[in-house]
């Protein structure tokens, strides 16, 4: 099996043309980029709006935890059976995935603020538009990060449910491989998209350096020890 998916992989043939790596990745990250652009648009500033206010916190995890249940591949057959059209029903049920992890880790972030600080910079004279912008989001910016990376893995390894209704994308692989017995096809399908999420996983890594300032990061890690 691993001489087999060496020749698979290194036959040139599956790294051109239509039905070649290279498309089979783009579609895959497009896919899942245009889901989480959608559920970000929908989670973070319900998320926001919860997390800012406490109204309807009890509703909002109830409603994530109930969404979280959905099988995303039955769904996008359903949807697919309801519009019959194969990228609406897939992107459909790509957003519902994502959107859960996004709006739990914004509202948790906004949550977790310490209240201290919240009054401290109301005392100052900050109206609610400014604390949350300027202190309760940059202080909340691990767990936001945290769910929206959550959310990216989850897209990752689900995506490929695009090609049970007709689509392109990773998950190709994955389906004709095994209609045809093809298992070095299938594993190289799998491999590629953990490969894809273990890079993107590392790319979120870099951003949430680069995003969270220092002083959070830290005042995380001590909280984390202490714990």
């Amino acid at each position: 099996m691993i001489t087999d998916l060496f020749r698979w992989f290194g036959d040139p043939a599956h790294w051109s043309g239509p039905d070649g790596v290279p498309q089979r990745l783009l579609e895959h990250l497009g896919y899942t980029a245009l889901s989480l652009v959608i559920a970000l648009v929908i989670a973070v500033p319900l998320g926001l709006f919860v997390g800012h206010t406490g109204r309807g916190g009890v509703a909002l995890v109830s409603a994530g935890n109930a969404i979280r249940a959905l099988p995303t591949l039955g769904l996008v057959t359903f949807l697919f059976l309801l519009f019959t059209e194969s990228v609406t029903s897939t992107i459909i049920g790509l957003v519902v995935l994502a959107v859960p992890p996004i709006l739990a880790g914004t509202y948790a972030g906004l949550q977790a603020t310490d209240h201290g600080v919240v009054d401290a910079a109301e005392g100052v004279g900050m109206t609610g538009w400014q604390r949350l912008w300027q202190v309760e989001v940059p202080i909340s910016l691990p767990l936001v990060l945290g769910g929206i990376r959550n959310a990216v893995l989850q897209l990752v390894a689900t995506a490929a449910v695009a090609a049970y209704v007709g689509l392109g994308g990773l998950g190709r692989f994955l389906l004709d491989g095994l209609a045809i017995l093809d298992y070095a096809e299938v594993i190289a399908g799998a491999l590629l998209t953990t490969l894809l999420a273990i890079a993107l996983d590392l790319l979120f890594s870099l951003l949430n350096r680069a995003l969270v300032p220092r002083g959070i990061r830290l005042a995380a890690a001590v909280k984390k020890v202490a714990a």
